[in-house]
């Protein structure tokens, strides 16, 4: 069967992208529950995604898309979103030493599900056939088990970073709505002049608060 391809990350003002990708030969080996990511509670994702990882009947793939990556003005999301999909399929490839060629199936980060599957397979160094649903996490057990290994990659991601900032506070979710990741950004602004090395700068959130510390710093004068 296709390897299921999904992302986490794609949206937040600070941290990595992360996509995965999941080989079974079979469905069945599965475990039970595989949903969706967002329709489970953090405690069951991550023993999912431990009992995803320690059965050697399937195959796990991750790849990372750095803030570096993200904030590069040479490049946008979606390009972004098809890399990490494409380079998710070559690890989870390597991984379990599949042969050439292979096919695989995408949640699509782009409005077009078609467009996204044509870019992935061309963006991906394997010879493979994509393919790309929007909602796929939700319809495909593979796709859903993906969404998992990459939500628990970026929550694992998130807590690393929330542990270098003691004296800012939690950094919440990452995401632009959430209070605790606003007042964080703030705190860390207000305290430094600067935006921390996690922000996505050329988010507007991030853009927005250091103009603010900076318009603040110049009415002190």
């Amino acid at each position: 069967m296709p390897i299921g391809v999904d992302e986490a990350g794609k949206g937040p003002a600070l941290g990595s992208m992360f996509a995965a990708a999941v080989h079974v030969e079979r469905e069945t080996v599965l475990p039970d529950g595989i949903a969706d990511s967002k329709r489970l509670t953090p405690a069951r994702r991550d023993e999912l995604a431990a009992i995803l990882r320690e059965n050697d009947q399937i195959g796990v793939g991750v790849a990372e898309i750095t803030t570096a990556q993200i904030d590069d003005p040479e490049t946008d999301m979606n390009s972004l979103s098809v890399q990490a999909h494409a380079e998710a399929i070559e690890a989870v490839a390597a991984d379990t030493g599949l042969e050439t060629p292979i096919s695989g199936h995408c949640d699509a980060c782009d409005t077009d599900a078609d467009r996204f599957a044509r870019r992935v397979a061309d963006r991906c160094g394997l010879e493979c056939t994509i393919t790309a649903e929007h909602g796929a996490d939700d319809d495909s057990p593979v796709v859903g088990a993906a969404s998992i290994i990459a939500k628990v990659e970026r929550d694992a991601h998130v807590e690393s970073i929330s542990a270098g900032f003691p004296d800012c506070g939690p950094v919440g979710s990452g995401y632009p709505s959430d209070p605790n990741t606003r007042a964080f950004l703030e705190s860390y602004v207000d305290a430094h002049g600067e935006l921390p090395a996690c922000a996505r700068e050329s988010w507007s959130t991030c853009e927005d608060m250091l103009a603010a510390a900076e318009q603040t710093g110049l009415g002190q004068f």
